[in-house]
């Protein structure tokens, strides 16, 4: 460590020099998620009106890991927008996935996801509506 120090002392008095800001960087934060009205959600295969699986949302993480809703999963993050998230996860001895949640309004995503839950291969086109309270 001692052999970097001079290099990076160097580097950081380049840089108030120079007027940089040094900022730490900053987690993503899936804020559009965070948007989303609480509640029960609908989810639907796009282009059917038969309901897969009603889930009440307390907190709209849990559509990233639809096939994997109880799994303790490592997530890395692979797109963090305003009106769109991409996220890939992995679930220890369940399998991984990879989804992309896109908000069309604070009650209505659009979510695909792909990937292998249980030994096999899943990829599914879902809109997903708020229906109403839990």
């Amino acid at each position: 460590m001692a052999i970097f120090s001079p290099i990076l002392r160097w580097s950081l008095a380049a840089s108030a020099l120079a007027g940089a800001t040094v900022v730490p960087a900053q987690a993503p934060s899936l804020a559009m998620l965070d948007r989303l009205e609480k509640g029960s959600w609908q989810l639907r295969e796009r282009g059917s009106d038969a309901v897969l699986q009603t889930i009440c949302v307390g907190d709209a993480r849990r559509m990233i890991q639809i096939q994997h809703p109880r799994g303790s999963c490592s997530r890395y993050i692979i797109e963090d927008t305003p009106g769109s998230v991409t996220v890939h996860y992995t679930c220890p001895g369940a399998g991984h996935g990879r989804t992309s949640i896109r908000s069309e309004t604070n009650r209505l995503v659009q979510i695909d996801t792909q990937g292998i839950a249980d030994g096999k291969p899943f990829s599914q086109a879902i809109e997903a509506r708020r229906a109403g309270p839990c």
